[in-house]
Formats: C-alpha cells, structure tokens, sequence
C-alpha cells in the first residue's frame, strides 16, 4: 500500500493503493483480460519486471487479484472487488479521451501498439484466415520498425521477427499516424485517404483490412466539439 493520506474518506483510502505508479495501468490490463505474467509485461512495455512483481503482489494482498496456480501455470485472475474497477477504468479513460488529448512522442510506443491491435481483432471478419498483417513504422528505426500480426481462426499473434509466412496486407505508416487511427482520433478511411497510412496488396484485403481492426473501447468516445 502507499503512504496514507490519515484520512476517513473511502476515496483517501481507495488512493492509498490505486495511485501508485503503474497500479492503475495494472488494473487496466487485468480488465482486458491479460492474467499471465508476461502478457502483463507486453502490455506495460516499460513497467521492471521487479515492479509488476512487486505491485501484482499487492494487489493480491488487498484481495484486488486472486493468484492462481496450476503446475506450472501461474494465473493473475480479478477478485469481485477487481471486477468493480472495470467501471473506474473505463471511466477516467473516456475522460481522458474527451479532456487529455495531447500525444507527446514519448508517448508512442510500438510495443504497445501492436500487442493492443492484435488482442482487439475482430475474428468474425476475416473471413479466410490464416491472413498475416505486416505494419512498417517509416519513422521508427531498428528492430521495432517490423512487426507481424498473424491471424489464425482461433487465434492471433503479434510478432516482431518475420515468421516467414505469405504477407496479405502492408500496413505503412509514421508511429503516431497509425496510433491516431487506433486511438479513434481518425478513421482509417480518413488516413489512407491523406496518406498518412498505405495500405499494399490485394485490393479487397485493403478493403478488409479495417473491419479486422475495428475501433474498440475507448476508441469509440464522442470527443467534444
């Protein structure tokens, strides 16, 4: 827990364990479903490894998370008082969208891009899988240029080395363009259309394309006027 603010209001005490740094951000991938220790990780790129350990281990003595292990299977699975902070998520996210719409450079991160596209894909629109998306970052330099997202029936997979499979579409774009469409800042179609994005290869996978990444979440907020 943090340091106590010495006060009776339920909020002051929900702070003490919530405003931690990364806590929240914690929170936030466990209500998206991630329960592994590395799917953890890919979705706070930056957090140690040392510190998810650390605040996973609080939040399972708050009764936030429950932890779960099977063998060798070791599970981060929401308590009931977990699930209750989907709503808290949700909602200073959509304020966010609506209020905090600055994205500086240090904000754009690739990693993240592409492991939150590829856990938000649509399956029942690809209607001939396996389809394997190849996204090029012309302003990104080294290994984190290239990234894969290979779409199977059941299942999909984000790669940052070439897995050597039939490529359907070739996604380019600048970081921040093709993170303004995930964002919902943009539309797709608005961006292919300005070029901030191309789309390669057959034109009605070009077409399809969109529908497998549809906006989802908070990417669906009415910002204001």
């Amino acid at each position: 827990m943090g340091a106590s603010y010495h006060q009776f209001c339920p909020v002051a005490k929900a702070m003490e364990l919530l405003d931690e740094r990364w806590t929240m951000l914690l929170v936030r991938e466990l209500v998206l479903g991630s329960q592994h220790f590395n799917d953890l990780r890919r979705g706070l790129p930056r957090m140690s490894p040392s510190l998810l350990s650390k605040r996973l281990h609080q939040l399972v003595r708050a009764g936030i998370v429950e932890k779960q292990v099977d063998g060798t299977d070791v599970r981060y699975v929401l308590t009931p008082a977990g699930h209750e902070l989907r709503q808290v998520v949700e909602t200073v996210g959509a304020w966010g969208v609506r209020w905090i719409g600055n994205l500086g450079d240090e904000d754009l991160d690739p990693k993240l891009l592409m492991w939150d596209m590829h856990r938000n894909v649509d399956h029942s629109a690809v209607t001939a899988p396996p389809e394997v998306v190849h996204f090029v970052f012309d302003d990104v330099q080294g290994a984190a240029r290239r990234w894969w997202i290979v779409i199977e029936p059941d299942d999909t997979d984000v790669c940052d080395i070439d897995p050597e499979r039939p490529v359907s579409v070739t996604v380019t774009s600048s970081l921040r363009a093709l993170t303004e469409v995930w964002r919902g800042d943009t539309t797709w179609s608005r961006a292919v259309r300005s070029g901030s994005v191309r789309l390669d290869g057959p034109s009605s996978l070009r077409r399809a394309l969109p529908t497998w990444f549809p906006p989802t979440g908070l990417a669906r907020v009415v910002r204001p006027a």
